[in-house]
């Protein structure tokens, strides 16, 4: 399977395909047709760090709500 490390972050970190796309300024159709052939490790990095970036927003959301 292709790009499986990015795939197997998006679902540990419960991180949906539209919040990455959004994240990266496509739309979710293009992140699918992207991840159906291996990315560039760059690109794959770059995803990665978006996929950090998205799971600590709603971790601090999700503090920020249990405060209230």
């Amino acid at each position: 399977m292709a790009n499986k490390i990015i795939r197997e972050e998006l679902k540990a970190r419960r991180v949906r395909h539209w919040e990455l796309a959004h994240e990266l300024g496509i739309s979710e159709q293009t992140l699918v047709r992207w991840l159906r052939f291996e990315l560039s490790e760059d690109r794959q990095l770059d995803m990665l760090m978006k996929i950090e970036e998205i799971a600590k927003r709603k971790e601090r959301s999700l503090e920020t709500e249990r405060k209230e």
